[in-house]
Formats: structure tokens, sequence, C-alpha cells
């Protein structure tokens, strides 16, 4: 599986799981520091970016799992003078 097919099959998930269930309400805080729902756009941006941060790194951890163990490199022995 290569890194596009793994990104769209990650991005599949999370989206399912996404709607399989209710995610929090939107919320925020306001400039005096009470919270407020239904946060709009604002909220929806930061859900966005937290939610494509997560697609990426799952996507790296896979790869890593997938890919064959590299050997352990010898550490290079110099001449003594």
């Amino acid at each position: 599986m290569d890194k596009e097919q793994l990104a769209k099959l990650v991005a599949d998930k999370i989206d399912a799981a996404m709607k399989s269930g209710e995610h929090p309400k939107k919320f925020f805080i306001t400039a005096n520091g009470r919270g407020v729902t239904d946060g709009g756009d604002l909220y929806n941006a930061v859900l966005a970016d937290v939610l494509d941060v997560v697609k990426v790194a799952l996507v790296e951890i896979f790869q890593e799992l997938a890919a064959p163990a590299k050997p352990a490199e010898k550490p290079v022995k110099t001449a003594k003078k």
C-alpha cells in the first residue's frame, strides 16, 4: 500500500468515525473568559486542522510499521597510532 492509498484509508476511517457518533459541541472562550457554545467557523477550522495533523501522523506511523526493519549499523573502527 503506497502513501496515497494509506492517506485515503486513514481519512476515510476518521470521516466514518466522525459521522458514527456525536462529537463535542462547538465551544469557544470569549474575551471576558466565559464559554459560549456554537463557535461556528472558528471551531470548524480548528477541528479540521487538528484532524489533518492526526491524519498525517497516522500515515507516517503506519508507513514505519509496514517498512522492513533496518539492521543496526556497526561502529566503524579506526586505526590507532
